[in-house]
C-alpha cells in the first residue's frame, strides 16, 4: 500500500514496547508494561476491541482476581463442568467455579484497563512485518482508515493476534496449520430461560462426525444467551459444518430449552488453534504470546489464562531487561516455555491418543467424575502440583492407561 503520488511518506515513531493485538495477551502486556513506565503502543486490526473474536469465553476460577479485572464483565459462576463422551454420556466433573463472559467484555474492559494505565491502542492497525536493525525492532503496519502503511520502531515487541498471527520466518512453525481449527457458534437469544442448570453448567461433548470427523462442541451460559459452537481440526466445507452445528444446536436444544422460543440467533466463525505450543517463543528482540505461541489446552480449547500470563512475563521481562531487549526476550521464553510448553505438549498427546479410538473418552471422563482429586490435580499447573499430587497423578495415569488400551 504505497502512499499516494505527492504525499511524503509518514516519518517513523519510536516508544520502548510494541504490542501486536488487544486480546488477553496484548492487552495483559500493554497494561503492564505501560504501569511500569514503558512507553507502550498496542497496534489492533479491528475497528472495536474483541468485536470479532469467536470464542466461547470460559474463564478459570479466580481469572479476575488473578489479573485485577472487575467481577461485573462475568456473567455466569459455573460449578459444573459436564463432559459428554462419543456415546453421548454425561460425565459431571467437580470444577470451579469457573465464570463466563464474552469476548466484547473481557477484551474490552482489559483494552481499557491498558489505556488508563497509559498504553497508546491504535485501531484500524493491520499489522505487516516486522525486521530488527540498530539493536531496534522495526514494526511496519497498515493504517487502514488513512490508507497509508506507517512504521514505529521499538526495544521490544510481542506479537499477539491470535491463532492467525503472521509471524516473521525466525519464528514460525511448519507444523502450525496442522492444530487450526475451524469453528462455528451461535449465541442463542431466548425468549424465556433455558432450564437451570444451563446456567450452572460449562458443556463440552467430544463425538465424532458420520464421515469420521472428530469434533468438539460447546455450550456455555450468558447473561442474555447460550453460546453452543463446535470446531473442528483442519478445514471443513462451510454448508457441512453448518449442518453440523444445527445438528447440534438441536440436541442441546432437547436437554436445555425444547419449549422456549428462540428469538434470534447470531452466527459467528473463525480460525482457533489446538496443536502443539510453537517451539520458538522469541528471536532477537521480538515475542510472540497467546494463541499466536499454540499456548492453547488441546483438550478442552481453553487459552485465555495462558494468553494472559504470556503478557504478563512479556511485560515484567521489557520492564526489567530495558538496556538489553534481546537478553529480555530472550528470558521471556525461557520463563514462558518452562510454565506452559510440558502440560500443554501433553495435553495434545493425550488429545491424540483419544481421538484414536472415541471410546477411550468415556473411561477418561467416568475416572474424572468418579475421583475428585484426579479431576483437582490434573487441572493444577506443573509448579502447583506437590511431589504426592505428582505421584497421584502418575498412579491415575497408570489406571487410565491399563483401561483405555482395552478398547
Amino acid at each position: 500500500m504505497p502512499p499516494a503520488p505527492g504525499r511524503t511518506p509518514p516519518a517513523m515513531e519510536s516508544v520502548d514496547f510494541v504490542v501486536v493485538g488487544c486480546g488477553p495477551a496484548g492487552a495483559t502486556a500493554a497494561r503492564e508494561a505501560a504501569a511500569a513506565g514503558l512507553e507502550t503502543l498496542v497496534l489492533e486490526k479491528d475497528a472495536v476491541v474483541g468485536a470479532k473474536r469467536v470464542c466461547a469465553a470460559g474463564l478459570r476460577p479466580g481469572f479476575c482476581e488473578t489479573f485485577d479485572l472487575p467481577r461485573s464483565l462475568v456473567h455466569c459462576d459455573t460449578p459444573r463442568l459436564a463432559l459428554f463422551d462419543d456415546a453421548g454420556r454425561e460425565h459431571e466433573v467437580p470444577f470451579g467455579p469457573g465464570h463466563t463472559t464474552t469476548r466484547e467484555e473481557l477484551d474490552g474492559t482489559m483494552g481499557a484497563l491498558a489505556r488508563r494505565a497509559g498504553a497508546g491502542i491504535r485501531t484500524h492497525a493491520l499489522f505487516r512485518s516486522v525486521e530488527s536493525a540498530g539493536g531496534r525492532a522495526i514494526v511496519e503496519y497498515a493504517d487502514t482508515t488513512a490508507g497509508v502503511r506507517r512504521r514505529v520502531a521499538a526495544r521490544n515487541v510481542l506479537l499477539a493476534s491470535g491463532a492467525t498471527a503472521v509471524a516473521p520466518p525466525a519464528l514460525q512453525y511448519a507444523r502450525w496449520t496442522e492444530g487450526l481449527m475451524t469453528t462455528l457458534q451461535v449465541r442463542v437469544y431466548l425468549a424465556q430461560a433455558a432450564a437451570e442448570i444451563a446456567y450452572r453448567t460449562l458443556e463440552l461433548h467430544y463425538y465424532r462426525t458420520a464421515a469420521g470427523r472428530q469434533i468438539v462442541g460447546w455450550m456455555f451460559p450468558k447473561r442474555d444467551h447460550l453460546a453452543v459452537g463446535l470446531g473442528v481440526l483442519g478445514k471443513m466445507p462451510g454448508a457441512e459444518l453448518r449442518a453440523e452445528l444445527t445438528a447440534f444446536e438441536r440436541r442441546v436444544r432437547s436437554r436445555l430449552y425444547p419449549s422456549v422460543e428462540i428469538t434470534s440467533v447470531k452466527e459467528e466463525g473463525h480460525l482457533l488453534y489446538g496443536g502443539w505450543p510453537r517451539p520458538a517463543l522469541a528471536h532477537e528482540n521480538v515475542m510472540i504470546g497467546g494463541t499466536a505461541a499454540g499456548l492453547v489446552d488441546a483438550t478442552n480449547g481453553e487459552g485465555i489464562f495462558e494468553a494472559a500470563m504470556s503478557g504478563r512475563i512479556a511485560a515484567a521481562c521489557v520492564a526489567e531487561g530495558r538496556l538489553d531487549p534481546v537478553r529480555a526476550a530472550a528470558r521471556y521464553a525461557r520463563l514462558l516455555s518452562a510454565r506452559f510448553t510440558r502440560r500443554l505438549s501433553h495435553r495434545v498427546k493425550l488429545m491424540r491418543f483419544l481421538e484414536r479410538v472415541p471410546a477411550r473418552y468415556g473411561v477418561l471422563f467416568e475416572q474424572l467424575a468418579s475421583t475428585p482429586r484426579f479431576a483437582d490435580v490434573l487441572q493444577k499447573e506443573d509448579w502447583q502440583r506437590t511431589m504426592g499430587d505428582r505421584v497421584y497423578l502418575y498412579g491415575q495415569a497408570l489406571r487410565f492407561a491399563a483401561r483405555a488400551f482395552g478398547w
